[in-house]
């Protein structure tokens, strides 16, 4: 295994880490802010967040025309805190959570990929990653 590149995206949201961690961990949740771009979407997302547990979610352009399954098997989940997990590929992801009242910094560090430009994989991430802020800022809490 070669080594891969450490990238970093992060995002402040504006809204406590019990409610960052639950729309960042509930499938439901998932199906609704994963995806990069409009013409993306997440139709199914399954998450055993526990060390050991395995999570997947579809994604797929909503003309059809392509797709793909991305997964993982969770290393650490520290509750409010930690994610981390490690790719089909081998490549490793560390979620950090720190709330702060009504704000919560998420920073997540992965493995870059050798196929894709670095920052296009960059953006992709942070795509998401600011698409999950959009979406939870904007969505009232409901159980």
């Amino acid at each position: 295994m070669g080594t891969f590149e450490e990238l970093t995206v992060e995002a402040t949201v504006q809204a406590p880490v019990e409610k960052v961690w639950d729309y960042w961990t509930d499938p439901n949740h998932i199906k609704k802010w994963n995806s990069p771009s409009d013409d993306w979407h997440t139709p199914f997302a399954e998450n055993d967040l526990r060390a050991g547990g395995k999570f997947v979610s579809r994604m797929e352009a909503k003309d059809g025309s392509m797709g793909f399954d991305f997964g993982g098997v969770y290393d650490e989940v520290k509750l409010h805190e930690v994610i981390s997990y490690t790719m089909g590929d081998g490549r490793k992801v560390n979620i950090t959570f720190t709330g702060q009242g009504n704000e919560t910094e998420v920073i997540e560090t992965f493995d870059a990929e050798t196929e894709n430009p670095v920052e296009f994989q960059r953006q992709g991430w942070q795509a998401i990653l600011d698409n999950f802020k959009q979406y939870t800022e904007q969505t009232n809490q409901s159980s």
